[in-house]
């Protein structure tokens, strides 16, 4: 079965780093697009960061491109998510999330909270 795991999130200052993972299990994971997508508090998801399979192209939102970095470990079935010069506006629930495959269920992680104070 697909399981994807966030884990990484933690309060922390603003301007300062922190790194989500994503252990991924139950697929070939090396042959999908990753993403992760955000949800601040009372907001809708908001994407940010696809990184491609095969040859690891990253993309990222407006709001952290140049801050954040996508990245992925196929050997060990992990994503990766490098933030830095965090705003309180990150502050949101981040989740690892498998979309967009053709005639194949889109899969989501539970999420974790990153929290970045004033």
């Amino acid at each position: 079965q697909v399981h994807l795991v966030e884990s990484g999130g933690a309060l922390v200052n603003s301007g300062g780093s922190l790194t989500l993972s994503c252990a991924a299990s139950g697929f070939t994971f090396s042959s999908y697009w990753m993403y992760w997508v955000r949800q601040a508090p009372g907001k809708g998801l908001e994407w940010v960061s696809t990184i491609t399979a095969g040859d690891t192209r990253a993309s990222y939102t407006a709001a952290v491109k140049g801050r954040f970095f996508i990245s992925r470990d196929d050997a060990k079935n992990t994503l990766h998510l490098q933030m830095n010069g965090l705003l309180p506006e990150d502050t949101a629930l981040y989740y690892c999330a498998r979309l967009f495959s053709h005639e194949e269920n889109d899969y989501w992680g539970q999420g974790t909270q990153v929290t970045v104070s004033s």
